[in-house]
């Protein structure tokens, strides 16, 4: 050690670092108690927050619940309308194959009483004309004793 460090006795060192020891203590005691408000002003902030978050769960449910009693009775009434729409559904299906057969049979019908007229109406114009010709026969016969 130096020589002008020489006054300094074991006794002042001991007292020195006492000293020392006290100030750390009394710093100590210091940085404690404000940790401690720290942590006070945590758990203050962090019993808020707690409390902020329940109440905005109780808002949000609260709001929500309507909402969704309403998506609820929503499902239901387009649960019946599916069914209403289905039944209606089936009904247009029967209609329209009721309606396409009774077209066919009308069609059926006509196609036979075109062909039944046709049919009649050639029979009765080969008959007109034969008797056409028979009368024109008959009309030559007739003329021809007249002018003998």
């Amino acid at each position: 050690m130096p020589a002008h460090d020489v006054g300094v006795t074991k006794e002042d060192l001991k007292g020195f670092k006492e000293e020392i020891v006290q100030q750390f203590h009394v710093s100590t005691e210091g940085i404690r108690d404000e940790v401690k408000q720290v942590a006070e002003g945590v758990a203050a902030v962090d019993e808020k927050i707690e409390r902020t978050r329940q109440e905005l769960r109780e808002e949000i449910d609260n709001k929500t619940q309507p909402i969704a009693q309403a998506v609820i009775s929503l499902q239901g009434q387009v649960s019946a309308l599916q069914g209403q729409v289905t039944a209606l559904d089936a009904k247009v299906d029967r209609t329209h194959q009721e309606l396409k057969t009774e077209i066919q049979e009308t069609r059926q019908e006509i196609l036979a009483a075109v062909k039944f007229s046709y049919a009649e109406l050639d029979k009765r114009l080969t008959s007109l004309e034969q008797e056409f010709l028979d009368l024109k026969a008959r009309v030559i016969k007739i003329e021809s004793r007249s002018t003998v």
